[in-house]
C-alpha cells in the first residue's frame, strides 16, 4: 500500500490545462519533493489533494483510503502546512496547537499530551508559552508543522513551506522534514528550490502540468541536479 498514490489526474481552469495525466507514488515513510518553477501546477495539485478542488478524472489515495469514495477517512490520515501562515498570531504557540486538536475532537489530557508531544518533536516545547507572533519565521513553520501533526496522520503535505525564510531556517525546516519521513511518515514537499532535494530524496518534477521526471534525485540529476532541472524546464541559470 503506498502511503500517497496520485494517478492520471488531469484538472482543468476553464480553457486552460493546469495539470494532465499527472501520475506518482509515496512510499510510506519515504520524502518526497515535488520540485517544479512558480506555475508549474504544484499548489494545484495540493488542492486536489487537500480536496479544495474535486478531481473530475484519476484517482487519489491517501494512507489506502480513495479520496473520492471515502474522503473522511483518506483527510483524517492527511496533515497539510499551507505555503499561506493560518496561525492565530494573539494564542500562544500552545493554545495554537490546542484549539486545531479540538477541531479533531481531540480535548483534555489527550489534547495536552499530544500538544507536548508534537512540540517535542519539532524541538519546540521551550516556546509554548510564546504568542505566536512573537516567533521568527523559521520557528512559525517549525508550529504549523507540529499543529498539523497533532492528530498523527500518516501523510504530511507542505506547499512551499521555506517561502520567505532565511537560508539557516530553510535549511533547519528541510531537516526536520526529513526526520520526519525518517520516523515513518510519508512526506510530499512542493518546492521551486533546488536546493531543498537530497541526492536520496525521491523526486517528482513538473512543468507546465506534467511530470517530466519521477525517481531518485541522485539519478535524475546525474550528479548536478540545478542543471538537469534548468534543461529539463527550458530556464537559464
Amino acid at each position: 500500500m503506498a502511503g500517497l498514490a496520485v494517478e492520471r489526474i488531469t484538472y482543468d481552469f476553464r480553457s486552460k490545462r493546469a495539470l494532465e495525466d499527472v501520475t506518482f507514488t509515496v512510499e510510506p515513510g519515504r520524502f518526497c519533493a515535488l520540485l517544479g518553477p512558480n506555475g508549474a501546477g504544484k499548489s494545484t495539485l495540493f488542492a486536489l489533494l487537500t480536496r479544495l478542488f474535486v478531481a473530475r478524472t484519476g484517482r487519489i489515495e491517501i494512507a489506502g483510503h480513495d479520496l473520492s469514495r471515502a474522503p473522511l477517512a483518506a483527510l483524517s490520515r492527511l496533515g497539510v502546512v499551507f505555503q499561506s501562515s493560518t496561525l492565530d498570531l494573539d494564542l500562544t504557540v500552545r493554545r495554537n496547537l490546542l484549539y486545531f486538536a479540538a477541531l479533531h475532537g481531540i480535548s483534555g489530557r489527550e489534547a495536552e499530551r499530544r500538544t507536548a508531544e508534537a512540540l517535542d518533536r519539532l524541538g519546540m516545547a521551550e516556546r509554548a508559552a510564546e504568542k505566536a507572533g512573537a516567533l521568527n519565521g523559521g520557528h512559525r513553520r517549525r508550529m504549523e508543522i507540529a499543529r498539523a501533526l497533532i492528530h498523527r496522520p500518516s501523510v504530511l503535505l507542505l506547499d512551499e513551506p521555506t517561502v520567505g525564510l532565511d537560508a539557516a531556517s530553510r535549511a533547519a525546516i528541510t531537516a526536520h522534514a526529513h526526520d520526519l519521513a525518517g520516523q515513518g511518515l510519508t512526506v510530499l514537499w512542493a518546492t521551486h528550490l533546488v536546493d531543498e532535494v537530497r541526492a536520496e530524496d525521491r523526486l517528482v518534477v513538473l512543468h507546465r502540468g506534467r511530470v517530466l521526471a519521477d525517481g531518485a534525485a541522485g539519478e535524475i540529476g546525474g550528479g548536478d541536479l540545478t542543471a538537469a532541472f534548468l534543461r529539463m524546464t527550458g530556464a537559464t541559470a
